[in-house]
């Protein structure tokens, strides 16, 4: 089967479905991994990518090291305006998507919930959406949101939908795996108790497993299940 991973930044794709991630190369299963935005230059006044451009490399670096313990296929990096894709056509990252999708002919796309804090995972999501229209003839079977830790639980009530997840996999055997992914990422790691901690993410998936019986859980919200 194969599994295509929308994320925004480095280590979103850690943070949300990690732990699924290795339970489906695990499987047999192919993970392709695709990460919009380049990360880093909205900590600066402007973007200026050419002063950041020996910790963008180290952090491109770490997402394949993070790709290569979770067992991933192949990972592709674009160079979106991290944290200012508000800024860029909503055609143009759909674009990007689709290509992917025609390439790697997915049966199951994990992505972003809408609800962010982050403009940049409200804008992904809507750009998957578009992109996994359900047209005749479109491999794309199962399309789920993740949530992030730092971001997700971080949007005030009413301000945008919640995450009520109802969809959930158990990553007992897989944590261990995503919290190693998560280390590798520790220049965007904060220390504890900051809600991007190794150590939050950890008692997430602790609790996350323990609203279904589990020992650990990665939990999300199905946007459409198609069963043939």
């Amino acid at each position: 089967m194969n599994i295509l991973i929308v994320a925004a930044h480095p280590d979103d794709e850690v943070l949300g479905c990690g732990g699924a991630i290795a339970k489906h190369t695990q499987q047999g299963d192919i993970v392709h991994v695709l990460i919009l935005a380049e990360g880093a230059t909205s900590r600066t006044p402007q973007r200026d990518r050419k002063k950041l451009q020996n910790e963008l490399s180290a952090l491109a670096e770490v997402a394949h090291q993070a790709s290569e313990i979770l067992g991933v296929t192949s990972l592709t990096l674009h160079d979106f305006p991290d944290n200012r894709m508000d800024s860029c056509d909503l055609l143009d990252i759909t674009k990007v998507i689709e290509q992917e999708i025609v390439q790697y002919q997915p049966e199951i796309i994990y992505t972003h919930h809408i609800g962010d804090v982050n403009i940049d995972h409200c804008r992904i999501h809507k750009a998957v959406v578009t992109a996994t229209r359900p047209m005749p003839g479109s491999t794309v079977k199962t399309l789920l949101f993740f949530e992030i830790a730092s971001s997700t639980e971080w949007q005030t009530p009413g301000s945008a939908p919640a995450f009520v997840p109802n969809w959930f996999v158990d990553i007992s055997e897989t944590l261990s795996l995503k919290l190693e992914a998560l280390a590798a990422y520790e220049s965007e790691m904060r220390p504890w108790p900051h809600a991007r901690s190794v150590a939050a993410l950890e008692h997430l998936a602790r609790w996350r497993g323990a609203s279904v019986g589990v020992e650990a859980a990665e939990a999300f919200i199905l946007g459409r299940r198609v069963i043939s």
